[in-house]
């Protein structure tokens, strides 16, 4: 009712809530939508007035910059015109200087800045008409945009109303939300309300569970608990039956343990005596060639002949011996066939019997008889009927099967059974269904289907026809061959899966199921048809098949059958289905459950048994078939119980001894036979059974090692037995064989059942049995099998012939019991005797006793070994084997009879030897440890287990710290490591003691050695390195020894010795030339209280000894094909040392290594010694490289590196010696080096993992390629280490991944920054190993000298002329130098330079001009050869400079650079020329003129119109300035230099002629004239000297300046007016 009513309130207010949000809902639906056609129009609209807008701004922009070009314009033309004005005023203010050369210059720079202003207003003006036509263009635009503001308002509504109508419909959505939400919040509450009630509901229910699991689990404990006791009850009586299985074991084991040790001592024995006899033979071998050599004959004759009667005499007895075997043989192959004979005729009776009674009737029959008559036979007695028992399920893969071939006795039953088979089928008729089928069903005629389409009735009549034809050909046998290209497909086209329909082991009623696929195994298109199925099937079997046309190769297709069954009855057939290749059929089978049964065997033994005791044996009945069955076992009827024929063969003592030996007669045995299948014979032995055949032999030899006493013991059991011994009739003879508490039952489907057989002997003699097994069900036919076995009897027994008390130790007491049972009527009195020989060692207690009748009686012996064992026991014990066998006497005293039985025992000592008996460990230094060897063996035969005890804390024994278990007549090897503690000497024993508390000692010597020195770390173990890689660790070596006071701490000193002085300390590492190990510094001095780090590298690679013999064996590869194909491709040995040490090797190494060091000497850890090698060049060293590093397995080795200590400073170079050291003091450092093969490998440069720039210059960059390869079988992650920042190498290209045997190339560049040699390593990291990359390289800064100076002067020419210089560098620098040469004048940026201010603009200060006047011509006026080039280190290059010239000039210049690399300049020579069209020139005083050139163009005819018209005269100005120091005697000088130019264009012209007029006026003014006149001759030069020596009238303010006239007369003649210009100058001040 809660519940009700709380759904009832939520559903109201989930009612309320959903009313007030649909009238919310309400209100908002009443705004009118607006429609898609409008909300598209507002979205054109939006798109043309955003396009519009656009338009506008992008008018305005234009506008604006063409705005400012026009501002930009007018500011340039502004400032052209100012350009202007300002140029204009320079023309004038040169004109009224005169410098005509500027006037002509600025004329032209202000016709330029005219024509660059016109072409400014004429951009104006179309910037300006631009600008007019984009406003133009703007303001239609804005009045198109003015027009459109009412739609632009109206769109801006239509989007308000929009975002209106999308705010309206979120709030919609967001109350349907919310009515949502309400809704699955009360369901929500609905729902938790049930659960709630549901769980209060569980909770009561689980509380009623709960007690009633309680009520049930306390009764549940009563009924465990009387189940627990009766499960422990039957486990009790289990593991009682196993421990006496286990015991018989044991036993057995321990027998075949005993024969296992007495062969091998018997072989021990004969190996002795073999070496004796041949010992022998050579001794008398020798006395008879002495004998004959003293009487003087030919004794190597007379030996040959002796040693061949010898062997003739041996190969008569080995002959005799054959024969006797072959008897032997033959006599055992006729006992055998006797004995088979026999047992075949005894069989033949029974036989006879069973076939007789299968003729009359059925088997069948006769086991329904048989089981009603013993039915009735057990009611009639009385005996109530046992309840059937389940049989237990097992394993189906115990099933057996019996061996090859069958007996006669097992052949005639299988055929009766056969028969009765037939006969059986014959008499069975068909049985009527249970219920009625398709053909009891009416047909109503009446039904017609409608009628068709007459097109679909053509078409299927032409189908039809088309059927027709195909099956008419098919029955001819007309099939189209299923071929491909050189192909025919024979054989089925479809291949079903399975190839068989099998239904088995099918219950009627039921409904089963299979889907069958069919696959087109045919080479073209196919396809199929179900036909249908055999006739006799059709009741039973339905096929669903959709058939799916064309079907290409290898495509497939299922179908389903479905199978009903009616009747329980097995079924073949067919499903036929129709292809285009033809029919086919997939086959199908039915077959019922059926009922298979078999024994695991058909013969029990139960080998030899006393009178009294019992037995079980269990034989297995197996069912593999899907049916069950019940079965009964009785006694055969034919059978006869007991043979006593042979009772008198059956001794006690050989019963004991192979209770599993087999009867000879037993041989032809056959194995079980499968009752539901009888046709099938079984082909192989079940596994666990030994046929007879193969214990025959074993049963003859045990027989034939019996010795004389055993045989004795027989003959007298045998005569007792045979006056105990009573006739019995066959009504009073017991029943000894019979059947256990399974006797019937049910066996189930694939089940076994386990029938135990018991043996109960009661009278002497050998029993027989035979069973037979019969089942209810028809068809399947009894099994029969037989129980044989042997029973004794004598007045008393040893249930035990034979003591074995395994392996006795010396002085040991051993106990056993013996226990002596009776069978006697009687009381006997017995007596136990030991031989005398073993009386000290062995007894009986009591020694006389009485066993009562029925009863068993048990004797104490007590067995203690002494060491005088193997002088008394005599021929009892055998001391070379430690075997002993101790015949022990039963005697009876009443009847005057004894019974033997034997004591075995294995007699050994328990001594332990330890070899050597002392060791002397030498002198050992307190941070080492030494190993000493000692070999400790076991002369016992039994295990023992030991342990060294009590030892000091500086010595430890190893393996397992000195305790274990060592194996009989064992040596074990144990390391004895001594550490000592401190400096002094060791004198103590080890005690090894034994699980029985025996002791020996081991006496032990050392002297502990305090070094001055010592390591960080005395181990390294380097990590797995790969060859051409480096792995490294460093140490330190510490010098700790600061005060030498003794009594504070401990000092330095050797055992007791004096202590070693505080002061430096030297050591030396010695470490063997072919060891791949290197220690840097190898030499070094510690101070005291200090300490010096050095570094170990380990640094794999292969031996250049090792690399020359595979270069050998290549090259006799090479030379000798046929040799190659015999030569092992087997890679080489490990390269890195030469070969493996083991530990012990290493720790034998270190002792040897201390010993040495006390006489002083030393030696290398390994020695080379290399063969004859073949010549080098023949050899190919690189390639023989590559095949070991590919090959490469890896290595692993050890190396011990002794230090030498030394007190003082070590003055010499290493291994020098100058400083006594004491080979006590020595340190050892241990490596362990592992190799590993490369994972990459560098294939370039021959495979050197080296990279060597060699010289470069600095600030170069070098690149070089080093190529990489895979040799792994996996993929490789490659990773780099870093490289210096600051450093001048770096890894341009990298690396990631290599596949497989791919190779790629690494990219390093070189660039040194300063003159030294660099060395860095690159470690390319692979998984866990690494391969360095040594990288090297020398900066060199290159060094030139050059011949000539900064200025190069090529000196007057004659204008067309070419004169050549030479200039040479010599590169001083041991790098070779890359050059190329520049001329500035060709320099790409002499077009940018020559934009600027011309260089005459500015003061001459100022002035850089570089390149002169040049060519006309348009060809350079210099040009160099060569150009580029290499100069060697310490070689010169010579540069040719030539100079040509096309018209006159006297400002010919240029700058050669010559450049080293392309970037470096080496040097910068100016070059200079000037060219004359007159063959003479005058140079000197100021210039008075720009070295440049003129703008206006000179024609070039104009000197060929000047020659025209004749020689004529020119005058130039020359200006000398003259300043006087004042105060100086020396007068102010000037030169002015006249030369004549060789050419041979003016070859037999005349010479030049000059003159300097001078006058009173130069003489007034104080000038003076040296050689102012003369002649010249060709490439002559004179100097015309001018000094100057103030006046006394001179005036500082008025300088004299005087002219005069320069006549040069030649070809023509040239005038120069020479200005002189004085001044008086002060010490101080500046000169011009």
């Amino acid at each position: 009712m809660e519940n009700k009513d709380t759904f009832e309130d939520a559903g109201d207010q989930s009612d309320s809530s959903t009313q007030i949000s649909e009238h919310s809902l309400g209100k908002v639906g009443n705004i009118q939508p607006l429609k898609s056609a409008d909300r598209i129009r507002i979205l054109t609209s939006q798109r043309s007035l955003q396009l519009l807008d656009d338009m506008v701004r992008e008018k305005k922009l234009t506008v604006q910059k063409t705005s400012d070009t026009l501002s930009a314009c007018r500011l340039r033309s502004k400032m052209l015109a100012k350009q202007l004005d300002h140029v204009d005023m320079e023309i004038e203010r040169e004109e009224e200087a005169g410098n005509v050369a500027a006037v002509s210059r600025l004329q032209a720079v202000s016709s330029r800045l005219c024509t660059e202003l016109e072409r400014e207003k004429e951009l104006e003006l179309r910037l300006a008409l631009t600008l007019k036509q984009n406003l133009v263009e703007l303001w239609q635009i804005e009045t198109e945009q003015e027009r459109y503001d009412i739609l632009r308002e109206q769109l801006q509504k239509d989007e308000e109303e929009l975002q209106m109508q999308y705010q309206e419909e979120r709030e919609a959505r967001i109350w349907k939300e919310k009515i949502t939400a309400l809704q699955a919040e009360g369901t929500r509450r609905t729902r938790e309300k049930r659960e709630e009630e549901a769980r209060r509901e569980c909770e009561e229910r689980n509380k009623k569970l709960l007690e009633d699991a309680k009520r049930n689990h306390e009764k549940a404990v009563c009924f465990l608990r009387q189940s627990m006791a009766r499960i422990h009850e039957k486990n009790a009586k289990e593991e009682a039956k196993a421990q006496e299985h286990m015991e018989r074991r044991i036993q057995a084991v321990l027998s075949l343990k005993t024969s296992i040790t007495s062969n091998r001592e018997r072989l021990q024995t004969l190996q002795i005596l073999n070496k004796a006899k041949a010992l022998e033979a050579k001794k008398e071998e020798m006395k008879m060639r002495e004998a004959i050599l003293a009487e003087g004959g030919n004794a190597i004759r007379e030996v040959f002949l002796h040693k061949r009667q010898q062997e003739h005499e041996k190969r008569k007895e080995a002959f005799r011996e054959l024969q006797k075997s072959r008897k032997m043989e033959i006599v055992s192959r006729i006992l055998q066939e006797r004995a088979a004979v026999h047992k075949q005729r005894k069989s033949q009776s029974p036989t006879k019997a069973i076939k007789a009674r299968g003729k009359l009737e059925d088997p069948s029959v006769q086991s329904r008889k048989a089981w009603q008559s013993e039915e009735t036979c057990k009611h009639a007695d009385g005996e109530t009927p046992q309840p059937w028992r389940s049989p237990s399920v097992c394993s189906l893969a115990g099933e057996g099967t019996a061996p090859q071939g069958e007996t006669s006795e097992s052949r005639p039953q299988d055929v009766l059974w056969e028969s009765g088979d037939q006969d059986t089928e014959r008499d069975k008729t068909l049985l009527v269904p249970e219920f009625p089928g398709l053909w009891s069903q009416e047909y109503y005629l009446h039904k017609v289907p409608k009628a068709e389409d007459p097109a679909q009735l053509a078409i299927r009549a032409v189908r039809k026809q088309m059927a027709k034809k195909k099956m008419e050909k098919l029955q001819a046998g007309i099939l189209p061959k299923q071929t491909v290209p050189a192909q025919e497909h024979k054989g089925c086209a479809f291949h079903s899966k399975p190839s068989c329909i099998h239904f088995k082991d099918f219950d009627v009623g039921q409904i089963y199921k299979k889907k069958i696929v069919l696959t087109n195994a045919c080479y073209s298109v196919n396809y199929c048809r179900l036909v249908g199925i055999s006739e006799w099937l059709k009741d039973f079997i339905s096929v669903d098949f959709d058939p799916p046309g064309k079907m290409s190769s290898g495509m497939s297709c299922e179908f389903l059958v479905t199978f009903k069954p009616m009747i329980n009855k097995g079924l073949e057939g067919e499903v036929m289905f129709m292809a285009q290749t033809g029919s086919f059929s997939v086959p199908l089978k039915c077959t019922v459950k059926t009922c298979m049964l078999a024994l695991d065997k058909e013969l029990i033994d139960f080998g030899s048994l006393v009178v009294g005791e019992t037995i079980s044996r269990p034989i297995s009945l197996t069912n593999s078939g899907a049916l069950g069955a019940r079965f009964k076992v009785h006694t055969s009827a034919g059978a006869t119980s007991t043979l006593r024929a042979t009772v008198k063969a059956a001794p006690a003592i050989v019963v004991t001894e192979h209770p599993g030996a087999c009867d000879p007669e037993e041989e032809g045995s056959t194995g079980p036979v499968a009752a539901g299948d009888p046709n099938k014979s079984c082909a192989e032995p079940r596994e666990g059974m030994t046929p007879c055949a193969t214990q025959e032999p074993r049963s003859s030899r045990a027989t034939e090692e019996l010795g004389q006493g055993e045989l004795n013991t027989r003959s007298d059991l045998d005569t007792d037995n045979a006056d105990n011994l009573v006739e019995l009739s066959p009504e009073e003879t017991p029943i000894e064989i019979m059947l256990g508490k399974v006797t019937e039952g049910e066996i189930g489907p694939f089940s076994s059942v386990k029938i135990p057989v018991l043996f109960v002997p009661a009278v002497p003699g050998d029993v027989r049995a035979e069973f037979v097994i019969v089942f209810d069900n028809p068809d399947c036919k009894p099994l029969s099998f037989s129980a044989i076995g042997v029973s004794v009897d004598v007045p008393i027994w040893v249930p035990q012939p034979s003591v074995d008390l395994r392996i006795c130790l010396y002085e040991r007491l051993y106990q056993d019991s013996v226990e002596v049972r009776s069978r006697a009527t009687t009381t006997l009195r017995l007596k136990f005797e030991v031989c005398k020989e073993l009386s000290k060692h062995m007894e009986l207690l009591p020694k006389t006793g009485y066993i009562q009748a029925q009863s068993s009686f048990s004797a104490q012996l007590k067995f203690l070994p002494r060491r005088s064992l193997p002088e008394d026991a005599g021929s009892y014990f055998n001391a070379e084997t430690g075997i002993l066998e101790a015949p022990v006497t039963i005697l009876i005293l009443d009847k005057a009879k004894k019974v033997n039985f034997t004591v075995h025992a294995i007699v050994t000592t328990s001594d332990l030897e330890i070899s050597p008996a002392q060791i002397n460990f030498g002198y050992c230094t307190i941070y080492e440890a030494v190993q000493a060897n000692v070999t400790l063996t076991n002369k016992s035969i039994l295990p023992q287990e030991f342990g060294f005890v009590g030892l000091p804390e500086f010595v430890e024994v190893q393996p397992n710290d000195g305790f274990g278990i060592i194996l009989p007549l064992e040596s074990l090897t144990l390391d004895i490591i001594f550490k000592a503690t401190k400096a002094k000497e060791y004198s103590f024993e080890l005690t090894c003691r034994t699980e029985i508390n025996r002791q020996f000692k081991l006496s032990c010597k050392a002297v502990g050695v305090h070094p001055p020195l010592e390591l960080s770390h005395s181990l390294v173990q380097f990590a797995a390195t790969a060859l051409n890689s480096v792995s490294s660790a460093t140490l330190d070596v510490l010098n700790s020894h600061v005060d030498g006071n003794p009594l504070t701490h401990p000092v330095p000193r050797v055992g007791s010795g004096s202590p070693v002085p505080v002061g430096p300390t030297s050591f030396e590492f010695h470490v063997p030339q072919d060891c791949p190990v290197t220690i840097t510094p190898s030499v070094g001095t510690v101070l005291p209280g200090q300490r010096s780090s050095i570094r170990v590298s380990f640094r794999p690679a292969l031996s250049e000894q090792q690399i020359r013999e595979e270069a050998a064996r290549r090259l006799s590869t090479a030379a000798v094909p046929e040799a190659g194909a015999q030569i092992s491709s087997d890679p080489p040995q490990s390269p890195v040392g030469k070969k493996k040490k083991d530990s012990k090797k290493e720790r034998n190494k270190l002792s040897v290594s201390i010993s040495r060091g006390r006489t002083g000497s030393r030696k290398s850890l390994a020695s080379v010694h290399s063969p004859e090698e073949p010549k080098a060049k023949e050899l190919k060293p690189e390639a023989a490289q590559a095949f070991l590093t590919r090959s490469f397995r890896g290595s692993f080795n050890k190396f011990i590196i002794p230090c030498s200590v030394a007190s003082g400073h070590a003055s010499g170079e290493e291994g020098s010696g100058s400083l006594p050291c004491s080979p006590h003091n020595t340190l050892y450092l241990e490596l362990h080096c592992p190799a590993v093969a490369p994972p990459v490998l560098v294939v370039s440069d021959s495979g050197i993992n080296a990279a060597d720039f060699g010289d470069v210059s600095v600030g170069h960059r070098m690149m070089k390629r080093i190529t990489i390869e895979n040799i792994s079988p996996g993929k490789l992650e490659l990773g780099f280490s870093v490289l210096n920042p600051n450093g001048p190498f770096l890894l341009v290209r990298a690396v990631g991944t290599l596949e497989p045997g791919e190779n790629k190339p690494l990219i390093i560049s070189f660039c040194p920054s300063e003159d030294k040699w660099f060395l860095e390593t690159l470690d390319i990291r692979v998984a866990k190993t690494k391969l360095s990359l040594c990288l090297s390289g020398h900066g060199v800064v290159p060094s030139t000298e050059c011949s000539v100076g900064e200025v190069l002067d090529m000196g007057y020419v004659m204008a067309g002329d070419t004169v050549t210089a030479t200039v040479q560098i010599k590169n001083t620098s041991s790098l070779a130098l890359q050059f190329s040469v520049q001329l500035e004048s060709l320099s790409p940026t002499r077009d940018r330079d020559r934009q600027k201010i011309p260089s005459f603009l500015t003061s001459s200060p100022q002035r850089t001009e570089i390149v002169g006047t040049q060519n006309y011509n348009g060809f350079s006026v210099f040009s160099v050869s060569p150009t580029e080039g290499r100069i060697g280190a310490g070689m010169s290059q010579d540069f040719v400079v030539t100079f040509s010239p096309d018209h006159e000039s006297l400002y010919y210049s240029d700058r050669l650079k010559v450049l080293l690399f392309g970037k470096q300049t080496a040097h910068e020579i100016q070059l200079k020329g000037a060219a004359r069209d007159h063959p003479m020139f005058v140079e000197g005083g100021v210039p008075l003129d720009v070295p440049v050139e003129s703008l206006a163009v000179t024609s070039p005819v104009a000197p060929q119109e000047a020659l025209e018209r004749g020689p004529q005269e020119a005058e130039r100005s020359l200006l000398l300035l003259l300043e006087f120091v004042e105060g100086s005697a020396e007068p102010a000088r000037a030169e002015i230099t006249v030369g004549a130019i060789q050419s041979p264009q003016l070859t037999g012209k005349k010479a030049v002629e000059f003159s300097l007029a001078g006058g009173a006026e130069l003489q007034r003014a104080g000038f003076q004239l040296d050689g102012a006149k003369g002649a010249l001759e060709r490439g002559q030069l004179k100097r015309i000297g001018v000094s100057w020596l103030p006046p006394a009238d001179l005036q500082s303010s008025d300088p004299p300046l005087v002219s005069a006239l320069l006549t040069v007369k030649g070809d023509i003649t040239e005038s120069y007016r020479v200005l002189l210009m004085a001044r008086v100058v002060s010490a101080a001040a500046p000169t011009g």
